[in-house]
């Protein structure tokens, strides 16, 4: 989990579109949304530019504006009810692919070789250039099969997901509820060994 100034962004799969959808979660029983603040959506992008998963965005992260905000939580909307669809076996809509595309219509892709990589730079105003990397992404996951792969956290308070090709994976992370439920067993346990 990386952690920046406005609190903790789960980044766990190095994927955008995957690591947006994660920025809402849920702390002791209460979903929190990790972006409320166009400041947060500001730490997000840089919290990601770090872990290069984004690492044309380096200059849009400047002037993010509420409005700008609202979008991309929109946006975000859009993807998680896919991912979740997915996650439950469902099959990806061609209306959804569709809007990806718009998105990247709205923002082209031009490309530039930084520091020895191919890197796509969007073409247009930092907020549809934003969307446009996440929709890149989730349009390469597709690509790529991942998003067959997708899954829910096995914690049933967790929203969390994620990409797991083994099938053994239980949790979105360890750190976040593999721990929890080991240290909750633990106590259970404890607590058993107690009473008797």
């Amino acid at each position: 989990m990386t952690l920046n100034n406005t609190g903790s962004f789960p980044l766990l799969s190095g994927h955008p579109s995957l690591d947006l959808v994660n920025t809402e979660l849920v702390r002791r029983g209460i979903r929190h949304d990790l972006l409320i603040r166009p400041e947060d959506l500001t730490a997000w992008l840089e919290a990601l530019n770090m872990k290069e998963s984004l690492p044309s965005l380096q200059h849009a992260s400047s002037e993010i504006t509420k409005e700008a905000l609202n979008k991309v939580k929109e946006f975000r909307i859009v993807v998680r009810d896919m991912y979740e669809r997915l996650a439950d076996g469902q099959e990806v809509t061609r209306s959804w692919i569709r809007l990806m595309e718009a998105c990247i219509a709205n923002a082209p892709l031009s490309y530039h070789f930084i520091d020895g990589r191919l890197v796509p730079v969007p073409l247009g105003s930092d907020i549809d250039a934003i969307l446009s990397l996440v929709a890149l992404d989730a349009l390469r996951l597709l690509e790529a099969g991942e998003l067959a792969y997708l899954h829910r956290c096995s914690n049933p308070e967790c929203v969390l997901l994620y990409v797991d090709r083994s099938g053994r994976r239980k949790w979105c992370s360890m750190k976040i509820c593999g721990n929890r439920v080991k240290v909750a067993r633990n106590q259970a346990k404890k607590d058993h060994n107690q009473d008797m």
